[in-house]
């Protein structure tokens, strides 16, 4: 896809020049970057992924997935390779830090907020393009999801390029204007998908596919997709790995993957994830922070206009069927919605190029309500950033107070009250206060909560303590993946009983013992050995499950 001429729906002149992408991409980096190094692995997705990518450059096995032994089927394997190549670009091999594996997230994102950018100004102008690449970066989902080393910030800039793909495709039938790329992208981006999360992607394009069929009668563009040949296309991106870890693992991911993880989700709840359909409404406000009001605004404005304008029908077709979809899933986690967050976006950049009619009656409540929701998640943040330190520490953070400040900056430029629409300058501005409050966050102010972070605890006294440079830690009653990858892979995942038995079948070995198993580490020692000293304790808080945690480390006497 290149110029203009691939969307036929934007105005002359709507094109991003090179310093364009330049400015969104070093914005990017400035937004996403702060606090991957200083934030510690998280639990309890991250952990298991970048473990599971860590075993794959240790072994140098790039086909099964596993975390320790387990087999981990839930995902594809794309989001792992993509990880270990960065490993390995790093020289850092399977030591490196968790910074490495998450710069595959902020890639993913950088993508995501540029093809954003290309689409805005390809559909509604320059400056929408602007609007949508600023708006996209700015939101609190991606500035969370790009400094984490799971799927989704990857996932999104697959989404992105396939539905810009089709956007493409669908616009450019409208207009009379050749695409030959666009659908081999489209179909490029589904097998790329696939391989990251499996058929969330495809599923996404084809309900969008379906509501353009149902809105649009003039369907003569759905030739244009080259179906067949498309599909082949995308098998032959995802099939081969497929293929092989079929035939290493016989049915059993399968198994996991579509039968557990994916219709599991669809038809039941999972993983105590189970909310009635409403989760998303209530949560958008905080999700698409800062920029909230005016996308409703926007998006109200276009269901009065989309039977008029093929551009704003495809943004609706991208949107509502996504929504409704996950509402009604009994398995809802916040992110599940991000792929269907850039035509709210788009929709916003819309508005920038318009007059916006007058909301009555129902929609001018919505208004309202999206408006009381944004000053709610602003106020709340806010609070949140200035008091979490006290809280926890009992000790006052400049840092977070510069935080809540940036936050409040963000929260308002971000409204778009007076009028509730927004324009580049002030879309830009208040997605650099969000992500400046996002940095702060990441980099200063939740890394120095020491208490919540007990692994990295854990990590270093164990390191500091062991008694042979091959010691293996047994961990009883403390199972967080967090704690494998700092640790090492081969920590033991066992109970009081049989971190005493480990202590007494080697030496070297160390026993991290909770306090709700000291009693049968005790009894197993009786048993056993003696001569066990206790070499370090920790204090805190395992944010997982919500409990106070005493954990102690115990060798064997020297």
């Amino acid at each position: 896809m290149s110029g203009n001429a691939d969307l036929g729906a934007a105005p002359p002149g709507g094109t991003l020049g090179r310093l364009h992408y330049i400015l969104l991409a070093v914005f990017c980096l400035a937004a996403f970057v702060p606090g991957i190094s200083s934030l510690p692995p998280t639990d309890r997705d991250e952990s298991r992924f970048v473990q599971a990518t860590k075993q794959m450059v240790e072994t140098g096995d790039y086909v099964d997935i596993r975390f320790q032994e387990v087999p981990r089927y839930k995902k594809p394997a794309g989001i792992y390779w993509l990880q270990a190549a960065a490993v390995l670009a790093s020289g850092e091999g399977a030591d490196a830090p968790i910074r490495v594996y998450r710069t595959v997230s902020v890639a993913g994102a950088l993508v995501a907020v540029l093809t954003a950018a290309w689409l805005g100004a390809r559909m509604f102008g320059t400056s929408a393009g602007l609007v949508a690449g600023f708006g996209l970066a700015g939101i609190l989902m991606l500035g969370f999801e790009a400094r984490i080393a799971k799927t989704d910030a990857a996932l999104l800039a697959t989404a992105l390029i396939a539905q810009a793909a089709l956007a493409a495709v669908y616009l450019g039938q409208r207009q009379g204007i050749a695409t030959r790329r666009a659908p081999w992208v489209f179909w490029a981006a589904q097998g790329a998908a696939i391989l990251i999360k499996g058929p969330i992607v495809p599923v996404l394009s084809l309900a969008t596919v379906v509501a353009i069929a149902f809105l649009d009668r003039d369907r003569a563009w759905l030739r244009r997709l080259k179906s067949g040949r498309g599909v082949i296309l995308a098998l032959l991106i995802a099939a081969p790995w497929l293929v092989v870890i079929t035939w290493k693992s016989g049915a059993e991911f399968w198994q996991e993957a579509v039968g557990r993880d994916f219709l599991g989700k669809v038809a039941s709840s999972q993983e105590s994830h189970g909310f009635p359909p409403g989760y998303y409404f209530i949560l958008y406000s905080a999700t698409f922070w800062p920029f909230g009001v005016p996308a409703v605004a926007a998006g109200l404005a276009a269901l009065s206009r989309w039977r008029s304008d093929p551009r704003l029908l495809f943004c609706v077709a991208w949107y509502l069927p996504s929504w409704i979809a996950i509402e009604l899933m009994p398995t809802k986690l916040p992110h599940y919605i991000l792929p269907a967050y850039p035509a709210l976006v788009m929709l916003t950049a819309w508005a920038t190029t318009e007059a916006l009619p007058a909301l009555g009656g129902w929609r001018n409540w919505l208004l309202r309500a999206t408006i009381l929701g944004a000053a709610v998640v602003t106020a709340g943040l806010a609070a949140i950033a200035v008091g979490v330190t006290p809280y926890i520490l009992g000790s006052f953070s400049w840092w977070g107070l510069l935080a809540a400040l940036l936050v409040l900056a963000a929260g308002w430029l971000g409204s778009g009250i007076r009028p509730p629409v927004a324009d580049p300058a002030r879309t830009g501005l208040a997605a650099a206060f969000a992500a400046a409050a996002f940095g702060v966050l990441s980099a200063a102010v939740v890394p120095a909560l020491k208490p919540l972070w007990l692994s990295p605890q854990i990590a270093e006294t164990f390191l500091a303590g062991r008694p042979c440079p091959d010691s293996r830690l047994a961990a009883a009653g403390y199972h967080e993946p967090s704690l494998v990858f700092l640790a090492g892979t081969d920590t033991l995942l066992t109970d009081g009983a049989g971190a005493a038995a480990e202590l007494e079948r080697d030496a070297c070995a160390v026993a991290l013992v909770t306090d709700d198993q000291l009693e049968a580490f005790d009894d197993g020692l009786a048993e056993g050995i003696a001569g066990v000293v206790e070499i370090g304790r920790i204090e805190g808080v395992n944010y997982s499950k919500g409990t106070r945690r005493t954990l102690t480390l115990f060798a064997r006497a020297p």
